[in-house]
């Protein structure tokens, strides 16, 4: 069974019972922007707010299957992705990437081959001031994520554990 055999929702009825708080999921709210709809890999994480230079540093680095995770505040004013990071994600082996923001450039974000959720989409670029963190702990509507956590991501949504879920 390939890896991206895997259904959010089986995890789900596979662990409705688990209190340990092991498996979380984000609300509904994310659209899928990349050429990928179905995405999973360990998190690395970057924390910013209008400013996507720590994205750019990570997407132009090795990305080994990863799911690079952005809390942008939930910025709707300026985009953390667009066209050109999203080629590069894909051109590193990322495997998907969620912004808690915007994007941009969505007919190309479209042609990349690498996952992409974010809040909306906006034409207005960041501007670089190399201000964030990278590998911190992040929550995204409501619900926390680390570095290292393993993310699933499909057509009824995203799923995290701390380690990685196996399929039936």
């Amino acid at each position: 069974m390939s890896a991206l055999e895997f259904s959010t929702c089986d995890f789900c009825d596979a662990h409705k019972s688990d209190e340990s708080g092991r498996l979380r999921w984000l609300p509904a709210g994310l659209k899928s922007y990349g050429g990928l709809s179905r995405f999973a890999g360990p998190v690395r994480t970057v924390k910013c707010f209008e400013d996507n230079s720590l994205v750019k540093a990570a997407v132009e680095s090795s990305g080994e299957g990863r799911v690079l995770v952005v809390d942008g505040a939930g910025s709707l004013r300026r985009a953390l992705l667009g066209g050109q990071l999203a080629m590069a994600a894909a051109h590193h082996g990322w495997a998907g990437l969620l912004i808690h923001g915007c994007v941009r450039d969505l007919a190309e974000l479209a042609q990349a081959q690498v996952g992409i959720l974010a809040l909306g989409h906006v034409p207005m670029p960041t501007d670089r001031k190399g201000q964030g963190q990278a590998e911190v702990a992040v929550q995204i509507q409501g619900v926390h994520i680390r570095p290292g956590d393993w993310l699933y991501a499909d057509a009824d949504g995203v799923v995290l554990c701390d380690q990685p879920l196996h399929a039936r």
